[in-house]
């Protein structure tokens, strides 16, 4: 095989694996809601995020490799961008691309702080942010989660 071809070759598999990137969409509160009650005896762990929240980068491999670990059970883990909605194309898809963030992933589509008292009356608006619900119960935790906190946390509300 010649270079040329070989470099064709290679532009290709790039370009099919960029086509298949995570995609971000967005998403509501009321959305949010909605998409709990489908499941109802899933766990849902949502986790409230933004690219610039350094204890949040730090956090989610941890959301990642909790994700793996509960594969084929009913648990969901969805992950919320709370950048602004105008960072989507510029900063968040890039960040779920470079970071590998893979499953349910979307940016909140509400004004700035005005989401808190709907996700959580606990929620001071801090980052990060994770809301576990199952069956209605919700429990709210407001800062960074470790793999074996997040495991123990799940317990608790199963």
């Amino acid at each position: 095989m010649t270079n040329k071809t070989l470099y064709t070759i290679a532009f290709c598999l790039l370009l099919s694996v960029s086509l298949k990137a995570q995609q971000v969409k967005l998403i509501s509160v009321s959305q949010l809601e909605s998409r709990m009650k489908q499941g109802k005896d899933t766990i849902y762990l949502v986790n409230f995020w933004a690219t610039w929240c350094k204890p949040c980068v730090k956090e989610l491999p941890e959301f990642e490799k909790f994700k793996a670990s509960v594969k084929g059970r009913p648990v969901k883990v969805i992950l919320i961008s709370t950048d602004l909605k105008s960072k989507l194309e510029s900063g968040v898809q890039p960040f779920v691309k470079t970071h590998q963030l893979t499953g349910e992933i979307y940016l909140l589509n509400e004004a700035p702080n005005s989401y808190n008292e709907k996700i959580s009356p606990d929620w001071s608006g801090a980052l990060p942010g994770t809301l576990i619900v199952k069956n209605g119960k919700k429990r709210f935790h407001e800062a960074a989660y470790t793999y074996d906190e997040l495991a123990t946390a799940i317990k608790q509300v199963d």
